[in-house]
């Protein structure tokens, strides 16, 4: 996969708390040999990110458990970013280990990025709308189980050779 950055175009400045900072660098870390592309970008997007605390992150800024609407190449969409354990496509839960949902992590209202999709094509996307889950600032998952979790997949599939969905990205069909 070719990396997020263009050196043409500037990286939009992203916001991250401190909660989502540490518990997305351990996802990343526990991602990197079963999607090696998706984790370096998450990787990348952490090292770049401003990190304040959680109550200092602005209510626009997309973070673990926001709904966001943006507009790409695909059409405009209503998503919601998650872990990768609460993922459904079906449900327009898109998990941050998709090329999409890292790129989405830190973005603010009115941002844009270009962003490589797991088929190389490049696509940019601006966040149009950003709303955080009713009575939650923070997501529900919390930072360890997400993280087992996701090592506990990724081990039962390589035990049994058959793939674990981990939400792919989303398809051009509206949410």
């Amino acid at each position: 996969m070719t990396p997020i950055h263009n050196d043409a175009e500037p990286m939009p400045a992203i916001i991250v708390s401190v909660t989502d900072h540490h518990r997305l660098l351990g996802l990343a870390e526990a991602a990197e040999g079963r999607i090696p592309d998706v984790a370096s970008v998450l990787q990348s997007e952490m090292e770049r990110a401003q990190v304040v605390a959680a109550d200092e992150v602005p209510a626009n800024v997309v973070r673990m458990g926001s709904i966001v609407e943006f507009s790409s190449d695909a059409g405009r969409r209503r998503v919601t970013l998650v872990y990768p354990v609460e993922a459904d496509i079906a449900e327009g839960r898109i998990s941050i280990l998709t090329p999409i949902g890292a790129a989405l992590i830190g973005l603010s209202q009115g941002q844009s990025i270009a962003w490589t999709a797991r088929d190389g094509r490049r696509h940019r996307l601006t966040v149009l709308d950003v709303r955080q889950p009713p009575g939650e600032a923070m997501p529900k998952a919390e930072p360890q189980s997400s993280i087992v979790a996701f090592r506990n997949r990724r081990t039962k599939a390589s035990s049994t050779a058959s793939p674990v969905p981990d939400g792919d990205d989303p398809g051009p069909q509206a949410a």
